[in-house]
C-alpha cells in the first residue's frame, strides 16, 4: 500500500476501540480502489430502517441519497425482505441457463408497462450491475447497426466497466488504464443554470440542440455522408436527468427535438434509467416526461431496492427479437438470479399497488419550496430544482454562481459528524456530491420520507451550512 495511504489519519465516528480496530484491519487489508475515501471522516454503520442509517454508538443518520437512489422504497422495507426471505428457502439459486417464474413475470411485466408507455413491443434481458447492462446495450447497438461509434453527453454518467467508462465524459476514469479507442463523442447537455454557450433559458430557442443539429449539415463536420445520409455514429446514450452530473433537468422540448434529429440519420437513441428508474421523477422512467420513445432502456438499482444486484436492458423488438440477438450473445453466472428476479418482481407489484404518481411529485415540491426558502435566506444556495424526488441543490460562492466545492465539502463532513443538534438529539445528515464542479448536492431521498422527515432534514441541511459558513 501507497504509504501516504496507510499513514493517512481518518477518524470514525463510533465507539472508539472498535472503531480503532476496525480501521486498522480496513487500512492493511481492504482495496480503496472499489470504494471512496473523500470524506474527512468515515463512519461505520451498524444498522438500518426507514430514511436512517444507525452507527455504533446508535447515533442516527438522516439519508437523503439512499445509496445513489438504489434504495428507493426504504430501508429494511418489510414486504419486500419478506419476499427475499422466502425465495431463500424456495429456489435461491439457478444457473442462468434454466428458467424460473419470477425471471419469466419480471420480464414480462417490464415489458408490458413499456408497452403501455410507448406503444413499442420489446424484451427484457438481465444482467448484473448498472455497468454490465450498459454493456450489454452497447452489443445491441453494435449488433444492430455494425458501427461501434457513440455520441454521449457532458457530465453523463454510464459506470466504471471498460466499455460504461469509455461513454462516461469523466477522464478520470480513464486516466489509469490506457487508450480507449471508441470513446464517445461528448456534446454539451443543456445545463440551463451553467450554459456551456452562455446563452439564457428563456431565450435561447434550444440553442445547444442546433449546435448538435449544425453536426449532419455538411460531410465535412466528419459525421456524416451527405450522399447516402448515413452517419458514422449508430446511437446517443442519454440520461434523461443526469445523475452524477448533478441531477441536471432538461427544457421540456429538448430531447423530442433531438430524437427527431437521431432519427433522421438512423442513430439509436438509448436511455439510462439506472439512477432515475423505478419512479424516482415521478414515473416509472424520467425519459416519460418528455414525449419520447427510446429505442433501448437500461435500469438498474433500485429494482430490487438494493437488496441484489440486478440490471437489465429494455429494448424494442427490432433490436434484440432472438433472430437478431440469439441465445450467447452476452452472458453473465448471476444475470437473472431467483433472488434479485423474486425482490424485482414484488418491487413492480410494490408500485402497481402505489400512488407513487400522485405522491412523489407531492413530495418533491414540499421539499423544494422548503429550499427555496433556503436560498433566499443565503446566497451560497445557488440553484434549487427538482423532478420528483431526484432535488438538486447547488451551492456557490456569495454571488450565488461561482461554484463552491469547499462549502459543500464542509456540510458533507458536518453531516458525518453526527453531531447536529437539531431536535431534542445528535444526529447525523447523509448527502451526497455531484456536478460538474462538485458543489452540487444530489437527494435522493425515500419514497416513504414524510413531511415531518423533510421538515427535519431542511432543518438538519440549514444547521450544517450556517456552521460550514462560520468556518469559511
Amino acid at each position: 500500500m501507497n504509504n501516504k495511504l496507510a499513514n493517512k489519519k481518518t477518524k470514525i465516528n463510533n465507539s472508539p476501540a472498535l472503531s480503532d480496530d476496525l480501521l486498522a484491519l480496513e487500512a492493511k487489508y481492504c482495496s480503496w480502489g472499489d470504494t471512496v475515501h473523500y470524506a474527512d471522516k468515515l463512519n461505520i454503520f451498524k444498522s438500518a430502517e426507514g430514511s436512517f442509517l444507525y452507527d455504533n454508538n446508535g447515533v442516527e443518520y438522516l439519508d437523503l441519497q439512499m445509496w445513489y437512489s438504489a434504495v428507493n422504497f426504504g430501508y429494511k422495507n418489510k414486504r419486500l425482505n419478506a419476499v427475499l426471505k422466502k425465495q431463500i428457502d424456495t429456489l435461491p439459486q439457478l444457473a442462468c441457463q434454466y428458467l424460473h417464474e419470477e425471471k419469466i413475470r419480471l420480464a414480462a411485466k417490464i415489458a408490458r408497462k413499456n408497452e403501455m408507455a410507448f406503444e413499442e413491443k420489446g424484451r427484457v434481458h438481465f444482467n448484473v450491475g448498472g455497468s454490465s447492462a450498459l454493456e450489454d446495450a452497447l452489443k445491441l447497438i453494435r449488433n444492430h447497426s455494425g458501427r461501434s461509434l457513440v455520441f454521449a453527453f457532458m457530465g453523463g454518467y454510464h459506470g466504471r466497466t471498460l466499455a460504461a467508462s469509455a461513454v462516461t465524459s469523466s477522464f478520470r476514469y480513464r486516466e489509469r488504464f490506457g487508450h480507449f479507442g471508441d470513446r464517445a463523442q461528448f456534446i454539451p447537455f443543456p445545463y440551463c443554470f451553467r450554459c456551456p454557450y452562455d446563452k439564457k433559458k428563456d431565450f435561447c430557442d434550444l440553442y445547444c440542440l442546433k449546435q448538435f443539429e449544425r453536426l449532419f449539415e455538411t460531410e465535412y463536420h466528419s459525421v456524416v455522408n451527405k450522399k447516402t445520409n448515413k452517419c458514422e455514429f449508430s446511437a446517443f446514450i442519454v440520461e434523461a436527468v443526469q445523475g452524477t452530473g448533478g441531477y441536471v433537468i432538461p427544457p421540456q422540448e429538448y430531447f423530442s427535438g433531438l430524437k427527431e434529429i437521431l432519427d433522421r440519420y438512423g442513430i439509436l437513441f438509448v436511455d439510462d434509467e439506472i439512477q432515475m428508474g423505478f419512479f424516482r421523477t415521478g414515473k416509472l422512467w424520467a425519459i416519460e416526461h418528455f414525449n419520447v420513445t427510446p429505442d433501448i432502456i437500461v435500469f438498474g438499482k433500485a429494482l430490487t431496492n438494493g437488496l441484489n444486484p440486478i440490471s437489465g436492458v429494455w429494448a424494442k423488438e427490432k433490436l434484440i427479437s432472438p433472430d437478431v440477438f440469439p441465445p450467447g450473445s452476452t452472458h453473465s453466472t448471476f444475470s437473472s438470479n431467483p433472488l434479485g428476479t423474486a425482490a424485482g418482481l414484488e418491487v413492480m407489484k410494490l408500485i402497481e399497488e402505489s400512488n407513487f404518481a400522485v405522491d412523489i411529485p407531492k413530495k418533491g415540491q414540499y421539499f423544494i419550496n422548503h429550499f427555496k426558502k433556503l436560498q433566499k435566506k443565503y446566497p451560497q444556495i445557488g440553484d434549487v430544482d427538482g423532478l420528483g424526488l431526484a432535488i438538486r441543490v447547488e451551492m456557490c460562492e456569495k454571488d450565488g454562481y461561482t461554484p463552491s466545492k469547499e462549502l459543500a465539502d464542509r456540510i458533507v463532513n458536518l453531516g458525518l459528524s453526527g453531531n447536529l443538534g437539531a431536535g431534542s438529539k445528535k444526529r447525523g445528515l447523509i448527502l451526497d456530491i455531484g456536478g460538474y464542479y462538485k458543489n452540487v448536492f444530489t437527494m435522493a431521498p425515500s419514497f416513504y420520507i414524510t413531511e415531518k422527515e423533510i421538515d427535519l432534514a431542511v432543518e438538519l441541511f440549514e444547521e450544517a451550512l450556517s456552521k460550514a459558513l462560520k468556518k469559511a
